[in-house]
């Protein structure tokens, strides 16, 4: 009689893991929508409450998924419970406040399930993927602006097409330096998108966007060039680079928002 193998023990998920989600240039990416909103717009505390509730809400979404996709381990019970609690908290402060903010929810919702679908076990993260998550993001804008108390639609409109046209790039580059390394079609189709951005810049936006533009099109063409080049040697490029590069790149977006406003 044979005995029964023991099952092997799955190895717990480091505590800082659980906690602190791994995509590096995300942060900057949450960040720079709610700020082209104040941009677009006047300060205003709530913003505040507008940048913690998107923040809570992508920990735990980010959580979420992470859960999922290691099939449920118990460690990422604590992070859940708290981002999600957090996210609750301001975000019902927020609709209370400003019941019109309900109307986001006609983005969030479906992108969010869309989101979640794609972080089951064995699912790739397809395009639509992360399209859904910049349409998640981008709802950030016209939000901060709506809480500032100064609403003007056209301006609103016109900085949530810049934010559009960073977080699209963002997608296209990261894609074609990690899950699309080596296609040359979709380096491509990056580089196309970046120079129409530099072209929309330059007919309708202050000089500043235009430089920028340009920048973003330097970085979609040479970033998939550098990561053939150094693959397979002692210092390849890591996705914590990437994430750098496009720390930088948002920053620059944002600089150029406030020291060029757009008004329509």
């Amino acid at each position: 009689m044979t005995a029964e193998p023991r099952p092997v023990a799955r190895a717990a998920t480091p505590a800082h893991r659980t906690w602190v989600p791994r995509q590096h240039g995300a942060w900057a990416m949450l960040l720079l929508p709610v700020l082209l909103g104040i941009a677009a717009s006047v300060p205003s505390p709530w913003q505040l409450a507008v940048g913690g509730a998107a923040l809570a809400a992508y920990l735990a979404s980010t959580t979420i998924q992470a859960w999922s996709r290691s099939r449920r381990p118990p460690e990422y019970r604590a992070p859940i419970i708290v981002y999600a609690s957090i996210a609750a908290v301001l975000g019902a402060l927020l609709l209370v406040s400003f019941p019109r903010l309900a109307l986001t929810a006609i983005v969030l919702v479906p992108a969010g399930i869309l989101v979640f679908r794609g972080a089951q076990p064995g699912t790739r993260r397809d395009l639509v993927n992360s399209l859904a998550q910049v349409a998640q993001s981008l709802v950030l804008v016209p939000a901060a602006a709506y809480v500032s108390g100064v609403f003007v639609a056209a301006d609103v409109l016109a900085y949530t097409l810049v934010a559009a046209g960073y977080q699209l790039g963002v997608v296209l580059v990261v894609r074609s330096v990690l899950r699309e390394r080596g296609n040359k079609r979709f380096h491509l189709l990056s580089i196309g998108f970046h120079a129409t951005l530099v072209v929309a810049a330059v007919a309708l936006l202050p000089l500043a966007y235009s430089v920028v533009a340009v920048g973003l099109l330097a970085r979609a063409i040479a970033l998939p060039i550098v990561q053939a080049r150094l693959a397979g040697g002692p210092k390849p490029l890591k996705p914590v680079h990437v994430g750098i590069v496009e720390i930088v790149a948002s920053l620059s977006v944002v600089v150029a928002s406030f020291a060029a406003p757009i008004r329509l």
